[in-house]
């Protein structure tokens, strides 16, 4: 990350502000003031590997740069950094899906901001990040977003909102493969779908259950190739199927049954197994991700709201949320793992070094 700051006014290294920021994180801290108090509490240790010409920066100088650091570019070096280790996770699903910060809401400005993240299942990583200014830019903003990724053998899932023409063929040019939920917003398409289950064989079919939290949950998945009622399937690019889910969920508690069928759109030429199996891990970027950084990590209450700081510092978040999911040295919760690193600098050392 190149130093943006004017040389004269600098009295601590990019490097280090950063460094301890992630450091701080990974422990739990969330405002600037904790990251401050823990850097001053633990500055032995940051001397063993940072340079701190001037001691701990202040809160205000955290606050400074990350208001003022080019979140374009801080993106970049982090996609520089998770790509290294999706070339070792090929083949995997991508889910892509919005969250909304929504602390950062300040000045009269109407909405706070959005953000567009892409979420690794297999090697449980966040790739990247976006800022849009609404939800509705979503549409816009996710094509930017995959042509920044590594998505080469990948399965790509986007909810009803990605089920757009262009987002598809994005996804198709870089030689991944497009997994769309089809809603009505899409009502010719969802119209030509349930046209197509009612009227055509059946492909192949498979059907799960699960036992879970006084849950019991059945999910059928069913799948047709044939695309005869599909109006101008060409417009889809390079489409092979036709999913549909049945899914019916029982409470033990209250005897109470949900039902609900969805569609979806894909590109890869699979069994109805797989396609179960990936619709249903395509929440992981809810339960893995937005959950763990509005629970665990505050952001939704974070009041880092000047200038570009929400959204560098939600970074800042993910590269730890990264670094604490794939520690394999201890098995437990993030909040337990974070917990180690405040009272044990070995195991924070450790982490550090991922």
């Amino acid at each position: 990350m190149e130093d943006f700051r004017i040389n004269r006014k600098k009295q601590h290294l990019l490097i280090d502000i950063i460094s301890i920021a992630i450091a701080a994180t990974l422990t739990g801290c969330e405002g600037y003031d904790e990251i401050e108090d823990f850097g001053n509490e633990n500055m032995d240790w940051f001397s063993s590997f940072l340079l701190l010409p001037n001691g701990i920066p202040s809160h205000d100088t955290f606050n400074r740069v990350f208001s003022k650091m080019n979140p374009l570019k801080f993106e970049q070096c982090f996609r520089n950094w998770v790509n290294q280790v999706l070339e070792m996770h090929k083949s995997q699903l991508i889910s892509i899906d919005g969250k909304t910060i929504r602390g950062a809401k300040s000045n009269g400005i109407k909405s706070p901001i959005h953000m567009v993240s892409a979420w690794a299942s297999d090697s449980n990583m966040v790739l990247g990040q976006i800022k849009v200014n609404e939800k509705s830019n979503e549409i816009t903003a996710i094509p930017e977003l995959l042509n920044s990724l590594f998505i080469k053998d990948c399965i790509v899932s986007i909810d009803a909102m990605g089920c757009q023409e262009n987002i598809a063929k994005t996804i198709i040019e870089n030689k991944g493969d497009y997994l769309l939920a089809v809603k009505n917003n899409q009502a010719k398409l969802y119209q030509n779908m349930e046209d197509s289950f009612r009227f055509l064989k059946i492909a192949d079919s498979n059907q799960n259950d699960n036992v879970d939290h006084g849950r019991v949950e059945t999910r059928k998945c069913s799948i047709i190739t044939d695309l005869s009622h599909l109006e101008e399937p060409e417009k889809w690019e390079n489409i092979k199927a036709l999913i549909k889910i049945e899914s019916e969920r029982y409470i033990k508690s209250s005897g109470e049954s949900e039902m609900s069928i969805r569609y979806y759109i894909a590109s890869k030429d699979a069994n109805a197994e797989f396609y179960n199996t990936n619709i249903r891990n395509h929440w992981g970027i809810e339960n893995k991700l937005h959950w763990t950084l509005d629970v665990i990590f505050q952001e939704d209450s974070s009041r880092k709201r000047a200038e570009n700081a929400a959204q560098n510092f939600s970074l800042i978040n993910k590269v730890a949320l990264n670094i604490l999911k794939n520690d394999k040295t201890k098995t437990c919760s993030i909040k337990r793992k974070q917990r180690f690193a405040l009272m044990n600098l070995d195991y924070l050392t450790i982490l550090m070094n991922f």
